[in-house]
C-alpha cells in the first residue's frame, strides 16, 4: 500500500534533544527479571503495582529512564524495536555479567567505529532481544 505524503503539513523541526523520553522492557516474571538487571548493572531497582502491572525502575539519575514492567500485554520478544542500553564507560563490566545473570550475549562486543564505540546484544532472562552500548 502506498502511503501519499502530498498532504502532510512540513511544519518547522522540532529540534529535540532526545527522541526517546522513556522505555519499558516486558517480563513474565518481575522477580527473575529485577534479579537480572540488579545483577548485571549492580544496582537495586524500587518495584511498585498500578492496576495489575508490576514494573520496576532503573534508577536514573536524569536522562532518559525507564522500567521492567509485568502485565496484560507485557510480552517479551526477540523482535522488534531494539533498545540500546547504556554500557557505562566499558562494555565489558555489564557485559560480563549477562549470563552469570541468566541471560545469553548472540553478538559479542562489536566496535562501529573509533567516534561512536562499541555494541553488543543479549537476550535477558525474559526473552528480550536488547543491546548495550559504551564509548569503550
Amino acid at each position: 500500500m502506498k502511503v501519499s505524503v502530498k498532504h502532510i503539513r512540513k511544519d518547522k523541526p522540532l529540534n529535540l534533544k532526545h527522541y526517546v523520553n522513556w522505555f519499558e522492557i516486558p517480563a513474565y516474571s518481575i522477580e527473575r527479571a529485577v534479579a537480572f538487571y540488579n545483577t548485571i548493572y549492580s544496582i537495586t531497582m524500587e518495584t511498585s503495582e498500578i492496576n495489575g502491572y508490576a514494573s520496576a525502575f532503573f534508577p536514573a539519575k536524569s536522562g532518559i529512564g525507564g522500567a521492567v514492567v509485568q502485565g496484560e500485554g507485557c510480552v517479551p520478544s526477540m523482535t522488534g524495536p531494539l533498545i540500546y542500553l547504556n554500557g557505562g564507560k566499558d562494555l565489558d563490566v555489564v557485559l560480563s555479567k549477562i549470563e552469570l545473570a541468566g541471560g545469553r550475549i548472540i553478538l559479542p562486543k562489536t566496535m562501529i567505529n573509533e567516534a561512536v564505540g562499541y555494541f553488543a546484544l543479549f537476550v535477558d532472562t525474559e526473552g528480550n532481544r536488547l543491546a548495550l552500548h559504551s564509548k569503550r
